[in-house]
């Protein structure tokens, strides 16, 4: 792999606990990751992400860490995680971890300490009086201990908030990267990067947050070719760009992108500005379609409405399978010839609709229990994946495993599987299979020029190695221009595309 290889590589993100089952009680852990390498090398990514993997009480998914380095016990052992750095290494993978700088747990050692020593509480935001700030998950962002005073809480109560005024912070997690680069992780994915510090009048994106990326651009350029990616959403692309400066963070996500409409001019203007963002500061875009925290797109697409919104507001509005499964397919085209680096969250390479049917009582994402049921939460994308089989689990467990997953999978994924789809040429698994093979020799990294080719409704653009790639949002078909088709997202009708199709030509 190129020593930049961050720059143009297909990312692959790994929920663990959904991702695959190798000790058979009903959790994803590393011994079933480990076991499914090489169904990731065959996929064809480059590196993998991993959402956290550290001990945990999973009040929200693992995001509140107890403890940055170690292993979750129900995931495996910090031994099993090393194992895994290597095997996945051996096939030419990367591997990204998560490291969460903004809270940690009220399980972690330093927490505790700090509610019986006061001595200690300026690690977190302790104050005699809260202000009127309100959680991310929804209630008030402030909780109160037993001896009076409050903490700061973004997210979850169990999740409270560092101090980055404090230096002891900035040692901890400086030492945090370095324990995980010793141990051969090549990146970091940076939760929540823009939240660290906070002023009387606000928590997100303040300036002596850059400060902290500079250290850390640092500590990783030492390491060699070691990568940090920031989770970023702002609204302002110039203030987002400052996170991208060639001594900060290497790339940052493309929420942009992920929640743009399904619409030629919606997308069009979000691939401008992006490519307008990152092409002056020296910058790979990333092109993203999905994440542990969003509607799949299959249901997403199908619906009148296809913007992504937090907070659910579309959840359960109808939706068109058929359609969206067809739009997904044409859109993992477009996202894949962009310039940059892509990611796939899992599941999606198999066209995985989201689950909006799940039983109240199995829910376990703190926005559903925060919102007072209001907001149904996240755990609709975070089903375990179906491997093979008619039956749940799909063999997300050992063969002999009786233990039922975590989360339950609808009956209708027999189609699904795995191993149904690697066996089917027309199915999204071999689509992205394809695509992702075309990408490592044809694609990644550069620039991309846009083609005039059958008006407003259609997205057509070029890249370097001559691969052109069409893209029709329209209602009707479009005639293709000269060249050998390569690949396309469904059947092409005598030389014309289709609506809600893309194709690939040399």
């Amino acid at each position: 792999m190129s020593q930049t290889w961050w720059r143009g590589t297909a990312i692959y993100q790994v929920y663990l606990r959904s991702f695959a089952d190798g000790n058979g009680d009903g959790f994803g852990d590393l011994a079933g990751l480990r076991g499914r390498l090489p169904y990731l090398k065959e996929l064809g990514i480059g590196a993998i992400w991993l959402n956290p993997w550290y001990p945990s009480p999973m009040a929200d998914g693992g995001y509140d860490v107890a403890d940055y380095r170690d292993i979750e016990p129900v995931f495996g052992t910090l031994a099993e995680a090393e194992k895994f750095i290597a095997e996945a290494h051996e096939l030419d993978i990367k591997v990204i971890i998560d490291v969460v700088p903004n809270h940690s747990s009220t399980e972690s050692a330093w927490f505790k300490q700090a509610l019986s020593d006061r001595s200690v509480r300026e690690r977190f935001w302790f104050r005699d009086e809260p202000n009127d700030w309100k959680s991310i998950f929804g209630g008030s962002a402030w909780t109160q201990v037993a001896d009076g005073q409050w903490y700061l809480h973004l997210f979850a109560p169990e999740q409270p908030d560092f101090n980055w005024e404090n230096p002891e912070v900035h040692r901890e997690f400086e030492d945090v990267l370095r324990f995980w680069f010793d141990r051969g992780v090549d990146g970091f994915r940076v939760d929540s990067a823009a939240l660290l510090f906070k002023s009387e009048d606000s928590y997100e994106d303040l300036d002596a947050v850059h400060d902290v990326y500079r250290r850390w651009r640092e500590i990783a350029d030492s390491y060699g070719e070691r990568i940090l990616i920031g989770e970023v959403w702002l609204p302002d692309q110039e203030r987002f760009a400052r996170y991208l400066r060639p001594d900060e963070l290497h790339t940052a996500f493309n929420f942009d992108f992920l929640s743009c409409p399904w619409d030629p001019a919606e997308l069009r203007r979000v691939i401008d500005l992006t490519l307008a963002t990152h092409t002056p500061i020296g910058a790979p875009p990333t092109w993203v379609l999905s994440n542990h925290d969003v509607t799949r797109p299959v249901t997403r697409y199908g619906r009148a409405d296809t913007t992504f919104a937090h907070g659910g507001a579309l959840h359960g509005t109808p939706s068109d399978l058929e359609l969206g499964y067809r739009r997904a397919r044409a859109a993992a085209l477009l996202a894949m010839a962009l310039p940059g680096c892509v990611y796939v969250y899992q599941g999606e390479e198999l066209g995985l609709p989201e689950v909006e049917n799940l039983p109240d009582a199995v829910r376990q994402d703190p926005m559903y229990a925060r919102s007072g049921g209001a907001n149904p939460g996240r755990d609709g994308c975070r089903v375990p994946l179906p491997w093979s089989g008619e039956e749940p689990p799909f063999g997300f467990g050992p063969a002999m495993s009786t233990a039922t997953p975590w989360l339950p999978q609808p009956e209708a994924w027999r189609k699904l599987t795995a191993e149904a789809q690697a066996a089917d040429l027309g199915s999204m698994l071999n689509l992205y299979r394809s695509a992702l093979a075309l990408r490592r020799d044809l694609l990644g990294d550069g620039t991309l020029t846009w083609l005039p080719l059958g008006g407003p409704d259609v997205l057509a653009f070029t890249r370097e190695s001559g691969l052109t790639c069409v893209v029709n949002l329209g209602s009707e078909p479009v005639r293709l221009p000269p060249g050998e088709v390569l690949l396309a997202s469904g059947p092409l009708e005598d030389g014309s595309l289709p609506p809600d199709t893309a194709a690939w030509l040399s």
